[in-house]
Formats: structure tokens, sequence, C-alpha cells
């Protein structure tokens, strides 16, 4: 079993963690990982692949009870609210296992998060947590509630994973060396606003952060931030309304840059483009765009409540996102 760090037991202060946040420890050959799933339902034959990719790195997967299961009625849940919660809060509080991923987002995330037991999961002390897309609901649970630093990566039955080996071999890095992994950014990422800043990692799927606005534990502020965002089948009228949510809430300013990844499905992307430049280019902050992560062919995993340095240089220079501290310890 890896040994982890201590923590804190107390619970972290509201609102927006303006220090960097507790870090797993790696990965090392041999560690057990639950996989759950909080969200959508599980594909049995993409789940046995993903689960053979990680035994190939020398990992013993457990897959949790419920993560093949179906709501009896609400058929694009994996199981009931109760089901999910129970998964992963007992993954996260048996001390055998050392990292939670989770097998695919979808949709639910929202409807369990309030169903865990978040002093319970502070005592049992940080755990490597991977996973994306919906699963940003929880990352930023972690983050708010337990004071813990998580991983937006591929999930274990997802295809990107299944069948893009830079997305694995990434991932595998990020667990086991994660000193090696920590310049981001795939040839694609260019400044769509120039400019240098630095500022603790946080965000994921830009519609579940809007749609996290004034529940009773979200974040209340951004300063000192730098934004991830992407997301998948949000047509361009529908990302400016995101986006012009979370502007009118408050929820962007003092960020010090936004780091765009993917936007699978949600129109031409001049559209966009057009829609994000309209939308952040009046923060004053740098922007890049297309970094290489999220709902796209290559997923580089990146690691949120750590500090990083997003540059973004005028005139075509490569853009790049490098973390201040490797991931995980």
């Amino acid at each position: 079993m890896t040994r982890r760090p201590p923590v804190s037991t107390a619970a972290p202060g509201p609102g927006a963690p303006s220090e960097p946040l507790v870090r797993p420890a790696r990965l090392r050959p041999g560690a057990r990982v639950a996989v759950v799933a909080p969200s959508g339902p599980v594909p049995a034959d993409r789940l046995e692949v993903g689960l053979d990719l990680l035994r190939g790195w020398d990992l013993e997967p457990v897959v949790a009870p419920h993560v093949l299961d179906v709501h009896p009625e609400l058929d694009y849940l994996a199981g009931t609210d109760e089901h999910r919660a129970a998964d992963l809060q007992n993954a996260w509080c048996d001390p055998s296992v050392d990292a939670v991923l989770c097998a695919r987002g979808g949709y639910g995330a929202h409807r369990m998060v309030d169903l865990l037991d978040w002093r319970a999961i502070r005592a049992a002390g940080p755990k490597v947590f991977v996973g994306y897309s919906d699963i940003t609901v929880l990352h930023e649970a972690f983050a708010l509630r337990a004071g813990f630093a998580t991983l937006h990566g591929p999930m274990t039955a997802t295809e990107v994973f299944l069948k893009d080996a830079a997305t694995q071999e990434h991932l595998r890095a990020t667990l086991f060396a994660p000193e090696t992994v920590r310049t981001l950014g795939l040839d694609t990422a260019a400044a769509l606003v120039p400019g240098r800043a630095r500022g603790i990692l946080h965000g994921g799927c830009v519609s579940m952060l809007a749609a996290d606005l004034g529940t009773p534990r979200a974040r209340t502020s951004a300063r000192g931030g730098l934004l991830l965002i992407e997301d998948i089948t949000e047509d361009p009228y529908r990302l400016d309304g995101i986006l012009t949510r979370l502007l009118r809430a408050g929820a962007l300013e003092g960020l010090s840059g936004v780091v765009c990844g993917s936007w699978e499905n949600c129109g031409p992307y001049d559209r966009v483009r057009a829609v994000l430049a309209d939308r952040l280019g009046g923060l004053g902050i740098p922007v890049v765009e297309e970094l290489g992560f999220g709902h796209s062919p290559t997923a580089l995993t990146i690691p949120l409540g750590i500090p990083a340095v997003l540059d973004a240089p005028a005139g075509g220079g490569r853009c790049t996102l490098t973390a201040e501290v490797p991931a995980l310890v």
C-alpha cells in the first residue's frame, strides 16, 4: 500500500482555496485502485479493456459493487444515487485502496455529491482521484470540502483511454512519475489572449461549473486561480450562455488566467472560438486555447489544486502550462 502524507481533519475554508491543496501520494507497482461509476452507466466490454490496461501497469484494479448497475427507472444513471455514493465513499475510506478512478462521466454526480460523508473523506486523507466531464462536480467538492488535490484525466471505460496511446502514457507517467510531466500542452495550444500568469489550477467541464453556481458549497471566489474549461455537445449559443452566467455571477473575477481544452461536438470551432474571445477576451488576463485536455482525441492529465504557470506568448510561440510541483508526492 502506498504511504500517504498526513492531513488535517479540519474543514477547509469556504469558497476558494488560495493556497495549494494537499497532494496524494504517487502510485507504486502493486497499488490497489478502485474503479467507481459516480454518473452514467458503464459499458461492460469497455470496462474490461480498461481494467486490462491498468493491470498491464502492474496495478490491482478493484471494481466497486455497483459500477455496472443501471438505475431501474432513470437509465441515464449508473444505479441509484445512494449506491453510487456508497461505492465512492467506501473506496475512499478503505485504507487498502490507493486511488479512486472513475469509469466514465455522463450525468449524475450532482445528484450524489451531497450524500457523501465529507468529514469521513477528510479523515481518510488524500488519494489519487481521476476523472473529467461530469466528474468536475466531484473535483470541486474534493477541493472545497476536503482540501485535496485531484487529477482531471481520462477514465477507465472511455474511448480515449482505451484507444489513444498518448493519453494512456500521460496518465501512467502522472501516476507513477509525476515529476516527468510537469510541462503540459499539445502542439495545438495557442494564445487567444497572450500573457503570462500564475495561479492555483481548478475547473473542468464548464457547464458543470455553471450548474454548481448557487449551491450551498459552491466556489464563491476565483481569486488567484488558473481556470481550466472544456465541454462537449454545447452549441455556441449555449456556451455563450454558460460563460455569461459565470461572468454575471462574478465567478470569473480575480482569475489570473484561463486554459481551454476541447469543445467536442460544440459546432464549428471558428464559432466556438469567437464565443471564447468575446466572453473571455475582456477579462484582461491570458487565455490559451486547445491545450489538449477534456473530450479530445488525446487527453492530457491535468493536476487540480496545485500552483502552475501559464505561458501564452504573442506571435505564435508555443503555449504551455507548467506545474510548479509534481501532481503527486
